[in-house]
């Protein structure tokens, strides 16, 4: 493509979001009563979530500081002090029985709330609403985390007594930042790609996600993406001339390219955990804590085989960073459109760390090699 046929192409995107924007000014004003109607229909109100009643049956029944301030109203706002408490902090078990009610973003303190501290220690700005949507979306664990539990440990041998480390669910807001909140897990020596930024007025959590529903209109993506008309097309934009899984396409949505190399990596988990640590993994996503021992070796983990005294132990170094990376992508379906070039990246180093073990085709595999 020439420099001029680029700068053509990024003068008719600015126009469009000029329009886009225009557009959503101009949408009539919804009424309280339609948006307590998108809420409740959201899974931020679903009272049967799990999310929300896992703690239901606990003895006591309270939900334990640590996971309160996302799983509850009365944990985040202890979180931001809306309860008149200190701001930043959860030190008390939160009572069962809430939702994210509206008061959980509209209160006093919520607008001061501006930095939010990701796992890995890492601090990002923010402005509006974002910085609550971040919060509860960036995860449980970082590669701060994982390199302190494998330190100095060699790589291919089991380490005692660990256990599979999660990076938690719906990890948009860490894909979404990428390098610089280290969500996934990022090999030594190699370069991540920076916070994704969209465009200038579709590049927070709000601007694309309807805040009370959740949901996204396919319609404010078609000013840029043309062939977007309904959320089935949103599997066909792409942006990468590179071919990352090698199969000669370069016209499928990126989505696609994830994928691949996605199922890929969980190949290459399983070749290393049986060839390598001498037991065969299994992933289950709905089952804690996630891998367990392949007893059949038919590679799945059901029945019998996802219950915990059968989950798998033997994690090496080399294997926990493996399939904490396969977790990550897992855990954020939509990270195509959040930072599809980090999830690539990921995958991609995590195959070319097994391949020194097992056997990985990486010649014909692409990197994402721009880090801004």
């Amino acid at each position: 493509m020439t420099s001029k046929n680029i700068l053509l192409l990024f003068t008719l995107m600015f126009v469009a979001g000029l329009i886009a924007v225009a557009l959503r000014q101009q949408a009539p004003e919804l009424s309280v009563w339609d948006i307590s109607g998108q809420w409740a229909g959201s899974a931020h109100a679903d009272r049967s979530a799990e999310s929300f009643v896992h703690w239901d049956e606990e003895d006591p029944p309270e939900i334990p500081a640590v996971c309160a301030m996302c799983h509850s109203y009365y944990g985040f706002a202890d979180f931001l002090g809306a309860d008149s408490s200190t701001a930043g902090v959860v030190d008390t078990a939160a009572k069962i029985g809430s939702v994210l009610f509206c008061t959980t973003c509209h209160n006093e303190a919520a607008p001061e709330y501006r930095t939010v501290e990701f796992p890995s220690g890492a601090q990002i700005e923010t402005a509006g609403f974002e910085a609550l949507c971040m919060t509860c979306h960036h995860g449980r664990e970082s590669t701060v985390g994982l390199d302190a539990a494998t330190a100095g440990k060699p790589v291919d041998d089991p380490i005692e007594n660990q256990g599979f480390i999660n990076p938690h669910y719906y990890v948009a807001a860490a894909t979404q930042a990428g390098g610089e909140a280290q969500g996934g897990y990022q090999y030594a020596g190699n370069t991540y790609v920076l916070r994704f930024k969209h465009t200038e007025t579709m590049d927070t959590c709000v601007e694309c996600h309807n805040p009370h529903s959740l949901r996204i209109d396919p319609k404010t993506c078609s000013p840029c993406h043309a062939n977007v008309e309904d959320y089935a097309d949103l599997g066909g934009v792409r942006q990468s001339a590179l071919d990352h899984d090698g199969d000669g396409d370069t016209t499928e949505g990126i989505v696609f390219e994830i994928q691949a190399l996605h199922a890929r990596l969980y190949d290459a988990i399983r070749d290393y955990a049986a060839g390598v640590l001498g037991a065969p993994i299994a992933y289950n996503p709905d089952t804690y804590p996630y891998y367990f021992v392949d007893t059949n070796d038919d590679g799945t983990a059901a029945g019998e085989e996802a219950a915990f005294p059968n989950r798998y132990v033997l994690w090496s170094p080399r294997l926990l960073r493996a399939a904490y990376n396969y977790t990550f992508v897992a855990k954020d379906p939509g990270g195509f459109v959040h930072g599809p070039q980090y999830q690539l990246q990921l995958l991609y180093d995590s195959l070319e760390d097994l391949s020194e073990r097992v056997s990985v085709e990486i010649a014909g595999l692409a990197r994402p090699s721009r880090a801004e």
